[in-house]
């Protein structure tokens, strides 16, 4: 089981990659919440597998099944209960797996953790197949938070050398957001995503793989929002990005680069609007400042690595005969898990962000 715990809304997911069916459960949804589940079907496509030659070949309609919470498409107030089956397993590309853990997979620390009997087919527990529920609950509260006037969208920023455009960390539009929403390949440079597609391709021809870094942003995060230490809006944000299997690296709007600027170019300085209103000259701070929100955009890129899983021959132990070995990796994998990762992104942000609002 993954807990991700919040004051308001508590979350859990559950199964496994090659078991019957996964599936989760979400808390502190109010009754009388009308759901789009046309709109929660395109969600979950985006994230779901065979879609593209750049992806993995395995398909899985991801129909989620509701067990209690949602009744004619509206909420009743009641844990929403859900699972989702898996019906395109392969296990017998991982028979010859079970002692010889595959390079920087879960496989050896899991069987340190909880023993020989640890289901690691298709990466079990921790499987990126475990973000298909992510996404569902995560649709939901993309829903919720839209009705609030709060938005979320994400991109690929970089894979390799090559470069899509950033997000404008002062004016942000909605326009900028829901771009790239509707694309099979998620960039806002169509040019540059036709290059990185190409790119991944040649990776993967020599049986490899290669990392990505998704740039997130918000829009219509009301000021206020949020709590100092260790509740604040970046500590969640973190906590549940870095939850989502690949993760390794997190910043906020100027990230690293803030360590070579000064404080006078740092500082997002203040004047007052037409209207009244408290506005700023910049926007370093992403929308956060002392974990509150100041009702500026949030932008964060995260980095996510290379898919483990390779078809390269690659050295590893034997647990069964405590011998040195060779492993090569078969089955169906992402050459580029930042395809694949970007709207489970925007369902995690959803996730960390509608804590603050119910």
């Amino acid at each position: 089981m993954t807990w991700i715990l919040g004051n308001r809304i508590k979350i859990n997911i559950f199964g496994e990659s090659h078991g019957p069916a996964i599936g989760g459960v979400m808390e502190g949804l109010p009754s009388g919440i009308k759901i789009d589940m046309k709109a929660i079907e395109d969600f979950m496509a985006r994230r779901a597998p065979g879609r593209s030659s750049l992806t993995t070949a395995r398909k899985e309609a991801d129909q989620p099944i509701f067990h209690s919470g949602i009744l004619d498409g509206v909420t009743t107030g009641t844990p929403i209960a859900f699972t989702i089956k898996n019906s395109d397993k392969r296990s017998v590309d991982y028979s010859d797996l079970i002692n010889r853990p595959r390079p920087s997979h879960a496989d050896l620390t899991a069987r340190l953790r909880f023993g020989e009997y640890v289901d690691m087919r298709g990466g079990g527990n921790f499987s990126g197949r475990l973000t298909a529920p992510i996404c569902l609950i995560g649709g939901i509260l993309l829903q919720v938070l839209k009705e609030k006037g709060v938005h979320i969208g994400a991109h690929i920023s970089k894979i390799g050398n090559i470069e899509d455009k950033k997000y404008d960390l002062l004016n942000l539009s909605l326009e900028a957001l829901y771009k790239t929403k509707n694309k099979e390949f998620p960039t806002i440079d169509s040019e540059a995503g036709l290059n990185m597609q190409d790119y991944i391709s040649e990776v993967r021809s020599h049986k490899d793989s290669i990392g990505a870094i998704i740039e997130c942003g918000v829009v219509g995060m009301p000021a206020g929002h949020g709590n100092p230490m260790f509740d604040g809006i970046e500590s969640s944000i973190s906590k549940n990005i870095f939850s989502i299997p690949g993760v390794k690296a997190l910043e906020f709007g100027n990230g690293f680069d803030v360590a070579s600027m000064f404080g006078s170019n740092h500082n997002d300085q203040l004047y007052y609007g037409e209207d009244g209103d408290i506005c700023y000259y910049s926007n370093n701070s992403s929308g956060i400042v002392g974990g509150i929100s100041t009702g500026q955009p949030i932008v964060f890129r995260l980095a996510v690595k290379p898919t483990p899983s390779i078809g390269r021959l690659q050295k590893t132990v034997d647990m069964a005969s405590g011998d040195n070995a060779n492993v090569e990796i078969k089955g169906r994998h992402d050459p580029c898990i930042g395809i694949r990762i970007v709207p489970v992104v925007e369902a995690m942000t959803a996730i960390s962000l509608a804590d603050y609002l119910f």
